[in-house]
């Protein structure tokens, strides 16, 4: 390799790295204006702003305002640890599996929920982020429902449709948020609740 070319391979990695740092800082500042003024009274220019960098990167880097919402929902399953979810499941019973399924929603709601409820908010005017949010609720639901099926006959209390339901209802960022923000528990205690109260209300 000569001098010139790796040169011109290290300029084009100092290059990427800078995007992919720009990106990140835009959506660092997207997601605290988002939060803080809501997605309708949030600008692209806003944004370009807080992250300083000019109004046309912003559109270069993520398109549009949906774009900027669209990578930060992309986020959210590594931000909860999935696959930590996936290792607890495959080590232990009901009890634990139904654990496992509520330690990863309090990491998710805990890490991402402003954006959970951000995506949902934008969907009211945004059919595509309206189905962003569906698709998270309804793999959420695909999860619970391999699980829940692959238990042998007598394990629940309810047929497996009705287990999703159930489920699907008690641990959801509306309660979260409620337990959280307005009653002062900690996640740690919510988490602890989710098992012991889908245990009693799903396992016979």
């Amino acid at each position: 390799m000569t001098e010139g070319t790796g040169r011109r391979r290290y300029d084009s990695l100092r290059r990427t790295t800078q995007a992919q740092q720009t990106r990140a800082e835009i959506a660092d500042a997207a997601r605290r204006l988002f939060v803080a003024k809501g997605w309708a009274a949030t600008t692209v220019r806003d944004v370009a702003r807080e992250a300083g960098v000019s109004v046309p990167t912003v559109y270069a880097a993520y398109q549009d305002k949906a774009g900027l919402v669209r990578a930060l929902a992309d986020s959210v399953d590594l931000a909860a640890d999935a696959p930590r979810m996936l290792a607890e499941l495959s080590e232990t019973g009901p009890a634990g599996q139904l654990a496992a399924m509520a330690g990863y929603d309090r990491r998710l709601f805990e890490r991402s929920g402003d954006v959970i409820r951000l995506v949902r908010e934008a969907g009211r005017t945004e059919p595509e982020l309206a189905r962003a949010y569906l698709d998270g609720r309804r793999r959420g639901d695909e999860t619970r429902y391999e699980v829940f099926s692959s238990w042998p006959d007598g394990v629940l209390r309810v047929e497996v449709p009705a287990a999703v339901d159930v489920y699907a209802a008690l641990c959801s960022i509306d309660v979260y948020t409620t337990l959280i923000a307005e009653r002062g528990w900690s996640p740690e205690r919510v988490e602890r609740w989710w098992g012991a109260v889908l245990a009693r209300e799903l396992l016979a």
